[in-house]
């Protein structure tokens, strides 16, 4: 159901609005001229026949105590001469019953109307309705009058006449209006249309401009036709864009200036520091055979030196990955045997500090050096904010399903785990953000702050991902999924 709704456009929504107003209001027009008209040809009909008899009964020369011979001519008389139509006649005088017709009494003549004809001596009429047929019963009671007085003699008479010929006009009316409603409906549908697209025009406007500044081009605007609120939202919309575009331009300018700031300091600095790095190592050989207190200076020295040539050079990788000119230099390698590779060289193959789960035969198209930048930033931030031991899983994994024949893309999952408190539920989102620290109180580090951020961009550009989650039994645990033949990293 709630697919189906919101397949229905605003075009259709506003033509559907258009000729539903346009159908209430020839509902409501057809209904009060049928009202009105119905109205007019029965009272025409009625004040017709009520006059008439009454004209009739006022002639009528009855003599009392009634002769039905006599009274029965009369009434057929009074029949003949009905207006506007032949009326069937009732005379009721007591326990007598008269009428024109076959049957001296009527089904169609009411008890209220026979009330009233006594009440009221100048007559009642009723609309009754007998058997799907209309009828207009007319009560007229005749009058004995002497001088101005005027005294009822029992005698009444009633008129019975079907207004079936009015009902034909009234249908015909109904008729008329309805067959008169489709056309008009139609008609509607024209102007409809074109009102639902001097609406939408704007609207399709807007909606364009919008995908288009969503992808980037902030230059776009909306052409102001009119002075309607449709205008009125083009010109706050261009006027939202010549903003947001005045404050991304700043933004980037300011972004441009870090960046080629942090690329020039790093540039910069690597020179001294090459200088300071090779005075420190002659230092630290020579540190043995100094006083103690110098030789704890000079070895903090070589220590501070060499964390900041690792920030130095992180941030020039950084850099490049902001400059977009990191490169992905692909090969099949063999995964495990990178992952030990890795672990070898930092001197991380103690049992006791990692556990390692790593199948053979697994074949990948990887960047050799920015995988074991990957391996090692995550196994070495373990080590070093978690808890040995840290554990390092090796698997592939099946995504989705592919073409006809093919079960999905094959992808290599690396998983590192690790056995400390694991990371706050309120860090987690910001793991991978630069400089980002868990735990406020932590100013210093081992590492430069910069190794989650610069693992995230590698794996990007292997055309991975890597997710931070804590494990069941507490730890982090960092995961890894490269696609296995790097196709999508290529694309």
């Amino acid at each position: 159901m709630s697919r189906r709704k919101a397949r229905i456009g605003l075009r259709t929504r506003l033509v559907l609005a258009f000729l539903l107003v346009a159908a209430i209001s020839a509902a409501t027009t057809a209904t009060l001229a049928y009202r009105a008209a119905r109205t007019a040809i029965l009272k025409q009909a009625q004040d017709t026949a009520v006059s008439s008899l009454r004209d009739r009964v006022q002639r009528l020369g009855t003599s009392l105590p009634v002769e039905t011979q006599s009274l029965r001519e009369q009434l057929l008389a009074i029949a003949r001469q009905g207006k506007p139509r032949t009326w069937v006649v009732f005379a009721e005088y007591g326990s007598v019953r008269v009428s024109s017709g076959t049957s001296p009494v009527s089904t169609v003549i009411t008890p209220a109307l026979r009330e009233a004809a006594l009440a009221n001596p100048r007559g009642a009429f009723q609309r009754v309705d007998k058997g799907g047929t209309p009828y207009l019963t007319v009560a007229m009671p005749t009058v004995f009058r002497a001088g101005k007085t005027a005294r009822p003699t029992g005698l009444v008479v009633y008129a019975v006449m079907p207004l079936n010929e009015e009902e034909i006009q009234v249908r015909a009316m109904v008729t008329a209006a309805r067959d008169g409603a489709f056309p008009g409906l139609a008609a509607a549908l024209v102007p409809a249309l074109l009102a639902a697209r001097s609406v939408l025009r704007p609207v399709r406007d807007l909606r364009k401009a919008a995908r288009n500044m969503g992808s980037g081009r902030l230059d776009t605007r909306i052409p102001v036709k009119g002075s309607d609120e449709l205008a009125d939202l083009a010109r706050t919309f261009n006027e939202s864009a010549v903003e947001l575009e005045r404050t991304v331009g700043e933004l980037r300018a300011a972004e441009a200036r870090a960046r080629r700031f942090a690329s020039d300091v790093s540039h910069e600095l690597r020179t001294p520091l090459a200088g300071m790095l090779a005075v420190t190592e002659v230092l630290d050989e020579d540190a043995a055979r100094l006083a103690p207190d110098t030789a704890a200076a000079v070895r903090l020295i070589s220590a501070e030196t060499g964390k900041l040539a690792v920030l130095v050079e992180d941030l020039m990788e950084i850099s490049r990955f902001d400059a977009r000119a990191a490169e992905l230099n692909a090969d099949e390698v063999d995964v495990a045997q990178a992952i030990r590779k890795t672990l070898t060289s930092r001197h991380w193959t103690d049992p006791a500090q990692v556990v390692t789960d790593l199948p053979e035969g697994i074949r990948a198209r990887l960047d050799p050096r920015r995988f074991d930048v990957v391996v090692a930033n995550l196994v070495g931030n373990a080590l070093r904010h978690g808890s040995a031991p840290v554990t390092v899983r090796l698997r592939t994994e099946t995504c989705g399903n592919g073409p006809a024949g093919d079960h999905g893309a094959v992808r290599v999952v690396t998983e590192v785990e690790d056995s400390g408190p694991g990371i706050p539920a309120d860090a987690l989102p910001h793991i991978f953000e630069r400089f980002y620290k868990a735990d406020a109180a932590r100013t210093r580090s081992a590492g430069s702050g910069l190794g989650l951020a610069i693992t995230l961009e590698n794996v990007r550009l292997h055309g991975g991902t890597v997710r931070a989650a804590n494990g069941p039994a507490g730890g982090a645990v960092f995961t890894v999924t490269i696609p296995l033949t790097g196709e999508e990293a290529t694309e």
